[in-house]
């Protein structure tokens, strides 16, 4: 149990776990994610922690993608978006690098989903630490982390 799962039990959102192996000279987590559980890696998420106008914020984009900043600021109403220190996203969220869970994070912060979210009757997150996911509805994550749906991812390029 992680406090990602505490959180849904909490709520009362049903979510699923899956958990794989996690290679610890691994760094691309999202990709690895999806290649364990051999799943479409535009169903797979990752969350990354940015700042807004010196605010932080939660996105979660395809790990087949890339966030869109710019598109992001715009969302919530701010002019400057970059990508926040590692070390400040841990501490914030409480979670590693590579677990880093949308749902039960220490400081709760403004998120966003990237609509592609909703293509799909359930998607994959991190569950809160490395190796554990979760899949759950778009909707359900919504709720439970008070997000809002906004094209904010681009796609890969290379």
């Amino acid at each position: 149990m992680t406090r990602a799962t505490a959180a849904l039990d909490a709520a009362g959102i049903p979510f699923r776990v899956h958990t794989y192996r996690h290679d610890p000279h691994e760094t691309n987590y999202g990709v690895e994610a999806a290649t364990a559980l051999n799943l479409d890696p535009e169903r797979v998420f990752k969350t990354l922690i940015a700042s807004i106008d010196d605010h932080l914020v939660a996105a979660i984009v395809p790990v087949a993608g890339n966030l869109d900043l710019k598109a992001l600021a715009q969302t919530l109403g701010g002019k400057k978006g970059s990508l926040a220190d590692p070390a400040l996203a841990q501490r914030k969220t409480g979670y590693v690098l590579g677990g880093i869970s949308p749902v039960g994070q220490k400081t709760r912060l403004p998120a966003v989903i990237d609509e592609t979210a909703m293509l799909f009757d359930t998607i994959f997150v991190s569950g809160g630490r490395r190796g554990f996911d979760i899949e759950l509805s778009p909707d359900d994550l919504a709720v439970a982390i008070a997000a809002s749906f906004a094209p904010i991812a681009r796609e890969r390029v290379g």
